[in-house]
């Protein structure tokens, strides 16, 4: 029997179904490490890689896509066995499960990077990589320590820069194996030994490049441990600039080579000439700069003082007074044209009329337009001298003289400069304080701070 479908129920399409597919897959399995035999191999002209990696039983296809498998340093052939780090995936168009690979390398040596990354995890979840633990690198090094092989390519590579750029350094060799079974025992031996006789204000633990097998000796934790526990700072430089190793996370300072170790512990003497030259010039132009500021700064405050100063204040209350004035003596003129005016008219139109019918209105109407052209008058007067006054009240309300009269006093030493604390004057010096009506001229007896 057929069951029915729900019309409420959602009917996903492929795609929907896909996606979902490989949400699912790429949020809860992530990354994952997997060995196996590479098959089917192709290199694609846009230079990504597709392959399958099988074992006995199953078979998984597999992409590298061209911005990763740069860095792989084998050659990937059919039968080869290999270890990948990838992430697990669904190739949408065709509904196929894959891996993405991210790294890949040959079996034996992947196993050994796999356990570089184990020992690295552990010894980080210590703290024995963390900032707060390193050291910063002396300004200048007269003793340099060099955990090295007394004959390999490191320490002559080492010497000659030193011998180039400054040879005035003094070279203490702790010469140590640097690859083989017994090797990193002899190097944290030989950085132990180097701490305890303290001796050197620098030292460089390293050799020269290698595979990873080569380099091993420099990721065994006995040796990263050394580093760790040595109070001189330490310069990792180990392999080439390619190389990473363990030393090189917690040494206070990684060097891509031991060469490059030695120019970051060396000053050339040129570089010194010029960088004294630079700090010099350097400092002139800061000097300049702030004498220059300062005056600015000065000009502003004088500036500023001037504009605030009461006689500035004074003189513009004057000028808007001078002001006031002019323009209540014009309003004046402009009133008594106006009446002129009137009368002009007045008297042109007596000449044109009956005088002896209208002499009585227009006389009448004259001494109107007198009286309210006096009341005007007298009324814009009133107005101007009560506004003049409130300014003078004003003013005088910000002046130091009205602070004085109401029992202020402003007291200067015998330069005339205003005293604000007691730590202006000293005992037996004389003072003048001006008050209201006068000068009080005193001599210091007692000092109190509040």
């Amino acid at each position: 029997m057929n069951q029915q479908i729900n019309p409420k129920q959602h009917i996903l399409k492929v795609s929907e179904l896909t996606k979902k597919v490989r949400f699912i897959l790429e949020s809860e399995l992530q990354t994952v490490w997997l060995c196996g035999e590479i098959s089917n191999f192709m290199a694609a002209s846009s230079g990504h890689w597709y392959l399958s990696l099988k074992d006995g039983k199953s078979q998984v296809r597999c992409a590298m896509f061209k911005g990763n498998n740069r860095y792989v340093r084998i050659k990937p052939d059919n039968g080869q066995q290999v270890l990948c780090k990838a992430k697990v995936s669904l190739y949408e168009p065709r509904g196929e499960f894959q891996l993405i690979i991210e790294q890949m390398e040959d079996a034996g040596e992947g196993l050994l990077r796999q356990r570089f990354e184990q020992l690295k995890a552990e010894l980080q979840m210590e703290g024995l990589f963390e900032n707060r633990y390193k050291q910063a690198l002396p300004e200048f090094v007269s003793n340099l320590g060099i955990v090295t092989s007394a004959t390999g390519a490191a320490v002559k590579d080492i010497l000659s820069v030193l011998k180039r750029r400054n040879p005035g350094i003094n070279v203490i060799i702790y010469p140590t194996l640097v690859q083989g079974n017994s090797a990193s025992e002899q190097i944290a031996d030989a950085i132990y030994k180097a701490n305890e006789r303290d001796e050197c204000d620098v030292l460089i633990v390293g050799r020269g490049g290698g595979s990873l097998e080569d380099l091993w000796s420099f990721n065994e934790e006995v040796v990263v441990r050394a580093i760790f526990d040595c109070d001189i700072p330490v310069i990792s430089a180990v392999g080439h600039e390619v190389d990473t190793s363990l030393s090189d996370y917690v040494a206070d300072l990684r060097a891509p080579t031991p060469s490059a170790a030695a120019e970051l512990v060396s000053k050339d003497n040129q570089q010194l000439a010029t960088q004294l030259h630079n700090y010099r010039q350097r400092l002139f132009h800061l000097i300049k700069h702030a004498l220059h500021l300062n005056a600015n700064r000065c000009q502003q405050l004088q500036h500023k003082l001037a504009l605030t100063h009461p006689q500035q204040q004074l003189q513009k209350q004057q000028q808007r007074c001078d002001g006031l004035h002019a323009r209540l003596q014009q309003t004046f003129l402009n009133k008594y044209q106006q009446s002129q005016n009137t009368y002009n008219l007045l008297k042109h139109g007596l000449n044109s009329i009956n005088l002896a019918k209208n002499i009585t209105t227009e006389h009448h109407k004259l001494n109107e337009l007198d009286k309210r052209l006096q009341r005007a008058t007298l009324q814009l007067k009133d107005k101007k001298h009560t506004l003049l006054a409130k300014l003078a009240h004003n003013l005088h309300i910000i002046s130091p003289l009205a602070t004085i009269g109401r029992g202020y006093s402003i007291t200067r030493d015998e330069q005339g400069n205003i005293i604000r604390e007691t730590e202006q004057l000293t005992l037996g010096q004389t003072i003048t304080s001006q008050v209201n009506d006068g000068q009080v001229v005193s001599v210091v007896k007692d000092l109190t701070k509040d």
